[in-house]
C-alpha cells in the first residue's frame, strides 16, 4: 500500500520512460498530468499528491514561513518520497527516470536528488527555492533544467542561479531557462521543457 495518494498512467511498452510529477503548493496530482502526456507521449506517468496541508493547500513538506523550511520535516518527507519513487520504479529500471516539479514540487524533487543523485536521469525544476546549501554530490551523466522568472518574488533569480551553479559544480549538465515574469508558468517555459525532455 502506497503512503501517498497518486495518479498513474502506464507507459507504452517495456522500454517506456517514467516521469514523476510533483505539483506546486495548492495543486494536486492532476496539475501536470496531461501536460506530461503531451510532452512525452507513451511515457509512464506517476503523480503523487502532497500529504501536508497548509491552510488547506497541499504541499510536500512543512514550512514556518515563506522560504523558511522545517528542515527536520523536509528530511523525513524527502526520505519517504524517495522510497515511494524507488518502489514505483521497481526492480527493472525503465529506459529513463525523469522528474518534473513546480515550486514546492520542484523543492521536494531537488531535495530527493541531493540525497540520491543516481535516482533520476533528468529533472525539470520549475521555480525552485532551496534556501540552504546542499551537500556535495556526483551528478555526472544527469541532466537538469531549471526554469525561472527574473522577477519571481517567491523564488528569487539569485537563488535560481545559485542552484544551477550547484548542479554544474557537481557535474550535472545544466540548462537555465529564464522568462521575464514572476512565479507563473509561461508558454516559453513550457517550450523549453518540451525541448529538454
Amino acid at each position: 500500500m502506497s503512503p501517498y495518494h497518486f495518479r498513474a498512467e502506464p507507459g507504452t511498452g517495456p522500454d517506456a520512460p517514467v516521469i514523476f510529477l510533483f505539483h506546486g503548493t495548492g495543486g494536486d496530482e492532476n496539475q501536470f498530468f496531461d501536460l506530461a502526456g503531451q510532452i512525452l507521449p507513451g511515457a509512464r506517468r506517476v503523480a503523487p499528491r502532497g500529504d501536508v496541508s497548509e491552510n488547506g493547500a497541499l504541499r510536500y513538506f512543512r514550512r514556518t514561513g515563506e522560504g523558511v523550511y522545517d528542515m527536520a520535516d523536509l528530511k523525513q518527507r524527502t526520505e519517504a518520497m524517495a522510497d515511494f519513487v524507488r518502489a514505483q520504479i521497481g526492480e527493472a529500471r525503465p529506459s529513463r527516470v525523469l522528474g518534473l516539479g513546480y515550486s514546492n514540487g520542484a523543492n521536494i524533487l531537488a531535495s530527493i536528488m541531493f540525497g540520491a543523485p543516481d535516482l533520476f536521469d533528468a529533472a525539470v525544476l520549475m521555480h525552485p527555492l532551496i534556501p540552504f546549501a546542499p551537500e556535495e554530490a556526483d551528478f555526472a551523466g544527469r541532466d537538469v533544467l531549471i526554469t525561472a522568472g527574473r522577477r519571481d518574488p517567491i523564488a528569487p533569480a539569485g537563488a535560481s542561479q545559485a542552484l544551477a551553479d550547484y548542479f554544474s559544480a557537481n557535474k550535472a549538465a545544466v540548462q537555465l531557462a529564464w522568462h521575464e515574469g514572476g512565479h507563473e508558468v509561461r508558454p516559453e517555459e513550457l517550450a523549453a521543457i518540451g525541448k529538454f525532455l
